[in-house]
């Protein structure tokens, strides 16, 4: 995916608040416009993706979006979650190009400092890649849930699932049509991605017991081999297997090849880079003391 074709994806996520307070980054360069005269322009950039990218990559913007300037911090803005994460992610980008080690966790809130950031800087040098993790992140605020029948043991029986919960989310494989399994697998890795991501050390702790591995490494259909290696490795290991998995298998069928199943294949080939940008993230900005963005899955 071009910047220019990413920029356009960038806008459909963004609300007339967002374009504003991008407008009003810019004005802030060029002091040409200020309030209700930065919102009244605002749309022109919905027509200008590489104004839009470019504002969207602007230092200043992080600020904006908390709602920062000269007088100090704690200023309400009306900007969307979409817009907020993908300044989050931006702001990574630039962080993570100026250091040489960024901490891994090696145990329940344990972290050593790992000397991979050309490794993550190479990752967020793509902005399909940054549109990808903002817009995985927004799509997290709200978690869809619902029912299904299925038969089992002669028997119709009602099953639930949620998109935060792996194991359950795998179960719909076995009931949905063949047309519908590349979004089931799509979402599969996508939580498998934010939880490893963002609550890494739930997902260790917490995230999958030996019965529930087993279950969806038998979803996974691998071979008993690779069954029996992957149920007795770290969590964290196994998730990052699966969720690349998950990603490719929603490459792999789905009936079109766009520019965005090939960001999630690309995503699959770098799951692990995909899951520390997210540690960094979740560390950084949505976990600050007293104000997280999330809650911990099951409070």
């Amino acid at each position: 995916m071009d910047r220019l074709l990413a920029a356009s994806e960038y806008a459909s996520h963004l609300t007339d608040a967002d374009l504003a307070l991008l407008a009003s980054v810019a004005a802030a360069d060029t002091g040409q416009m200020s309030g209700a005269g930065a919102a009244a322009d605002a749309s022109w950039l919905r027509g200008d993706p590489a104004a839009l990218l470019r504002l969207l990559e602007h230092p200043g913007l992080f600020r904006a979006v908390l709602g920062q300037d000269d007088t100090g911090p704690g200023r309400a803005v009306p900007a969307s979650p979409f817009l907020v994460f993908a300044a989050f992610v931006q702001r990574a980008a630039a962080e993570l190009a100026s250091v040489g080690h960024v901490p891994e966790r090696t145990a329940l809130r344990q972290r050593v400092p790992l000397f991979d950031a050309p490794a993550l800087r190479d990752f967020l040098g793509e902005p399909a890649r940054r549109l990808f993790l903002a817009e995985l992140l927004a799509s997290f605020t709200r978690v869809a849930s619902s029912r299904y029948r299925v038969r089992a043991g002669g028997r119709m029986r009602t099953r639930r699932f949620s998109e935060l919960d792996p194991v359950r989310l795998a179960g719909l494989l076995d009931v949905v049509p063949r047309a519908e399994r590349p979004g089931v697998y799509r979402r599969l890795g996508d939580v498998t991605l934010f939880l490893t991501g963002v609550f890494p050390d739930y997902a260790t702790a917490h995230a999958l017991g030996p019965v529930d591995a087993a279950r969806l490494l038998r979803a996974a259909q691998l071979p008993a081999s690779q069954q029996e290696r992957l149920a007795g490795a770290p969590a964290i290991d196994l998730l990052e297997h699966l969720g690349a998995r998950w990603y490719r298998a929603a490459r792999d069928l789905a009936p079109v090849t766009t520019a965005r199943v090939t960001v999630v294949g690309e995503v699959a080939d770098r799951f692990r880079q995909a899951r520390r940008v997210l540690n960094h993230v979740a560390d950084r900005y949505l976990f600050p003391p007293g104000n997280p963005w999330f809650a911990q899955p099951g409070s």
